[in-house]
């Protein structure tokens, strides 16, 4: 079993850790959090797409992101083994986020770091010098994404439906 959301190893049996759903590629190789899973348990997750929401006045707008070419790729993760209440081990995991390309921007100020696939094996190897697997942690290329708004049905977990990917016509 995992679970999305990080708890460091360290931390599991504190009272009130809560599970962080992302990482900041820009601080995970120094930050208590996030150190030691960024030596040596990095992970891929893997997605078709992920949700951004721009804000509109006082409302939120819903966007999806996706690869133009319509493949599948993979997001930078790390992960932790924790222990459930009866002793049980699981794994939790975070996302690394990075600072938004030009075209997410449009609609928020980061985005997930999207690894190139030529470059998922050299990010799961441990024996990867930290230094290069930090670099693999830049912002994907603008140009080989495309963005569209999606309906605001998508804010609701009941709706989950392949219409969801459709976008939004204005007519």
């Amino acid at each position: 079993m995992s679970a999305w959301g990080f708890v460091p190893e360290w931390a599991e049996r504190r009272a009130g850790v809560k599970p962080l759903i992302n990482a900041r590629a820009e601080t995970v190789a120094t930050k208590p959090t996030f150190r030691q899973a960024f030596r040596s348990k990095r992970c891929l997750v893997l997605a078709d797409g992920f949700y951004e929401w721009k804000r509109a006045g006082k409302s939120k707008v819903p966007h999806r992101v996706a690869l133009k070419s319509g493949d599948s790729f993979a997001f930078a993760g790390i992960w932790s083994t924790v222990h459930d209440p009866s002793g049980r081990p699981y794994m939790t995991f975070a996302i690394l986020t990075t600072e938004a390309n030009e075209a997410v921007a449009q609609i928020h100020n980061r985005m997930p770091v999207i690894v190139h696939a030529r470059d998922e094996a050299t990010w799961l190897n441990q024996r990867c010098p930290l230094d290069e697997a930090q670099a693999l942690l830049a912002p994907f290329p603008a140009d080989l994404l495309m963005l569209y708004e999606v309906s605001p049905k998508i804010n609701s977990p009941v709706y989950n439906t392949p219409d969801a990917l459709h976008p939004v016509v204005h007519v």
